[in-house]
């Protein structure tokens, strides 16, 4: 705690001094900048006709920093020994596994409140480079996009930019999670983008996934507890995906996966009223008229199906939903 506690202060003080000389194509873990304005940033450079994306992935980059070339980097801007001595303390601490301690060599201690900024520093090399070549890029932390005109001026960008990271700043760039290719056929933060005239935010197949792993976790969990101990889980996780992705513009989708965590939360609640006594008991009571409640409550059709019904998007409507907290995936979006 004191080790975090000293990191952070330090971090606060050498950020002020540090930040404003950092490139303009860098967003990450900077004052005042977002992964928002970076997914918007790549956006701008696509629809100005830069359709070939360079995707560059640091193989482990918290892990290989070269402490020697970064207390270098940081002596250019700190003449304070004292401070630089703290610093290299900080690097060389090593990490505890299993009761024991290993010293380290390279790399940034991971989660810890000095690392973002010293990551920073290292990758404006980086972004410098890329600057006196006059590329279109966009970087947040680690995840380097470069935008060109052309698949082959990509390849060539590709080659020149990973002997550069491997030989200069002594990295190794991941070659299985790189590529050149269309923007649409990748991902940045989350986002990617369509093809076309007007090119649009959309949010990407694997975050659109996790989001559906997810909630089938928490929905499958629902059978067996209260719905209000399903909310207390699942409202707070949907706020949060909501706040981030809800960036996209393609407001459907947000629709169409709000519909779809209803339906997951209506066929739970069948599984969790069980027999056809307490289905009919708990349709009734949430307002269904009888003979659709019988009707419904009496049907061998799996959950999945039923909570389609017309029984259940009475019964368990979007208003029920909304007055247990569930929020709406779309609603920010459409205001």
């Amino acid at each position: 705690m004191l080790d975090r506690f000293i990191q952070q202060a330090v971090m606060q003080v050498l950020q002020r001094q540090w930040d404003r000389t950092f490139s303009d194509h860098s967003y990450g873990f900077r004052p005042g900048r977002s992964a928002h304005q970076a997914v918007a940033q790549a956006q701008q450079h696509i629809a100005e006709g830069h359709g070939w994306c360079v995707d560059l992935d640091l193989e482990k980059f918290f892990d290989r920093v070269n402490h020697d070339k970064l207390v270098g980097q940081i002596a250019k801007r700190v003449e304070d020994k004292r401070l630089l001595k703290l610093i290299r303390a900080f690097l060389n601490a090593g990490v505890m596994e299993d009761g024991l301690v290993s010293p380290s060599v390279e790399g940034t201690p991971q989660g810890g409140p000095l690392s973002p900024l010293l990551s920073n520093l290292v990758l404006d090399e980086l972004d410098r480079e890329l600057e006196r070549r006059g590329h279109r890029f966009v970087r947040y932390a680690d995840d380097c996009n470069i935008y060109v005109r052309s698949e082959r001026a990509g390849q060539r960008v590709m080659e020149s930019i990973t002997r550069f990271i491997t030989q200069k700043l002594k990295l190794k760039v991941n070659e299985a999670k790189s590529a050149v290719a269309r923007p649409q056929e990748r991902k940045f933060l989350g986002f990617s983008f369509t093809a076309g005239p007007e090119v649009k935010r959309v949010i990407a197949p694997k975050a659109l996934d996790r989001f559906k792993r997810r909630v089938r976790e928490i929905t499958r969990r629902a059978k067996s507890v209260s719905i209000r101990a399903t909310m207390d889980e699942l409202a707070p996780y949907m706020r949060g995906w909501r706040s981030y992705f809800g960036f996209c513009e393609t407001p459907e989708v947000l629709i169409g996966l709000t519909r779809w965590v209803r339906l997951r939360l209506r066929a739970a609640l069948w599984r969790q009223w069980k027999t056809q006594r307490r289905r009919r008991a708990a349709l009734l009571e949430l307002g269904v008229l009888p003979r659709l409640a019988n009707n419904t409550a009496g049907s061998g059709l799996g959950p999945w199906y039923l909570a389609r019904a017309k029984a259940l998007s009475v019964g368990l409507s979007n208003a029920y939903f909304k007055s247990l907290g569930l929020p709406s995936l779309f609603e920010e979006v459409l205001a």
